[in-house]
């Protein structure tokens, strides 16, 4: 079993393709839950944002899995497989830690350094978590991909190398008004990427804040956050959009549907004078492209981000970003290489026992009147020279297998102790922690 990645981004895909492979949340678990039909999948967490959808999967063969995924991205995009092949890219085994590490770190990245992406990973995670197709694997992968995130935040700079694409997108919103300060803004949206631009509005110095969103109860809780740090911010259902976006300078919008939100004609009344910024991160689209044409009106959206940051130059805090994820990959592989023998090392000890306690039974049969605290003290002596035997290989075994191409090792083992091959698997069995759901 390995971990397969299959993804689309920005940096393979254009915006057009993205937005129709694109998940919304509503429709995770109905994807998943696809991905666990699949005969060669056993684990799968779906990373779907606003410039990126991936697919990570234990997967039990390469092409298998590969193939399997694929047609579930390629039903969910209401496409054939075919149309996603040249946009696809695919990672496998100690290639896809990589590229799991990278992304967690910020490096992949529209904006190199965001750091919103944890948070993301993290809420992927939990969604697979909680639909129970993560196991051990993915479990013990993406925990460390989040540690590697946060050493990265923490150990060099990268954050000033670029922030989200949310403070991309609203600076250049302030450079075409001016200025945010005392400004009205729309947000259309109260998930996580709204709250983020309320925090950067609000920083901005932003006058008053509208939230638009479907679930009242959610849009106020963001308009209360804002009021307690002095914003002055209230919110709204989308049926009054149209009066909410023409007294707004900025119109934030960011979903998570699958259709338009934002129409041409919400945004065709307001006055010919006033301009409006529209920064529409969503993906899909949460604004009609038609309201490109309108007068007054500029647009930021992904495709427009995805031009200008496509070849953004990189600093120190990147390299040294690089250098901590190349660390961590090459330190979790020699975890897991080490970790395989494990359960040879154990079959090993367990066989050990197994003869000590048989010699011992023999012993009890031809000296049946052998004091018993002298029968102790003996058995007790035969065990520790078994164990001081058995320590310097077991211990070096592990050592030597966590090096690079040192998965033959466990195989020599048991060849030289005459271990039933099928043993260290049952104990793997044993030992393991089993995927919360049952294969579907």
């Amino acid at each position: 079993m390995s971990v397969l990645v299959v993804g689309l981004s920005h940096r393979t895909t254009p915006v057009p393709v993205l937005e129709r492979v694109a998940v919304a949340d509503a429709d995770r678990g109905k994807v998943l839950d696809q991905l666990l039909t699949a005969p060669s999948v056993s684990e799968a967490v779906l990373l779907s944002t606003c410039n990126r959808v991936e697919v990570y999967a234990v997967v039990e063969t390469f092409h298998g899995g590969m193939n399997e995924v694929v047609e579930v991205l390629a039903r969910q995009a209401g496409a054939e497989p075919a149309d996603l092949f040249e946009h696809l890219y695919v990672h496998y085994s100690a290639a896809a830690v990589e590229h799991l590490f990278s992304v967690a770190g910020g490096l992949d990245s529209m904006v190199v350094g965001e750091a919103q992406i944890l948070g993301q990973l993290r809420n992927s995670y939990n969604a697979a978590d909680e639909r129970g197709v993560v196991g051990r694997t993915l479990h013990e992968l993406v925990q460390h991909a989040l540690r590697v995130g946060k050493r990265v935040h923490t150990e060099t700079d990268i954050d000033h190398a670029g922030a989200s694409v949310v403070s991309e997108a609203l600076a250049d919103a302030a450079d075409a008004l001016g200025g945010l300060e005392g400004r009205t803004a729309l947000i259309v949206g109260a998930g996580s990427m709204g709250g983020l631009a309320a925090a950067h509005l609000r920083r901005a110095g932003i006058g008053e804040v509208v939230i638009a969103n479907r679930t009242a109860a959610n849009g106020e809780r963001l308009a209360a956050a804002l009021r307690a740090d002095g914003v002055r911010a209230t919110s709204t259902g989308l049926d009054t959009l149209t009066d909410a976006v023409a007294e707004a300078d900025v119109l934030f919008a960011c979903t998570g549907s699958v259709g338009t939100v934002v129409g041409a004609e919400h945004i065709g009344d307001r006055a010919p004078d006033r301009p409006l910024v529209v920064c529409d991160l969503g993906l899909p689209k949460d604004v009609d492209p038609a309201a490109t044409l309108l007068d007054g009106v500029r647009v930021v959206d992904l495709e427009t981000l995805q031009r200008r940051l496509s070849d953004a130059p990189t600093g120190q805090g990147t390299l040294r970003a690089a250098e901590i994820v190349a660390e961590e990959v090459r330190a979790y592989l020699a975890g897991q290489r080490s970790a395989g023998v494990t359960p040879t090392v154990t079959a090993l000890r367990k066989r050990a026992a197994e003869v000590v306690d048989a010699e011992l039974l023999r012993l009890d049969s031809r000296l049946p009147e052998l004091d018993g605290a002298v029968r102790d003290e003996l058995a007790k002596t035969v065990r520790r020279v078994v164990d001081k035997l058995l320590h310097t290989p077991t211990v070096r075994v592990k050592e030597l297998a966590a090096a690079p191409g040192g998965a033959g090792y466990a195989e020599a083992l048991r060849e030289l102790f005459g271990l039933d091959p099928q043993a260290p698997s049952a104990v793997s069995t044993l030992h393991s922690t089993q995927p919360k759901g049952e294969k579907r």
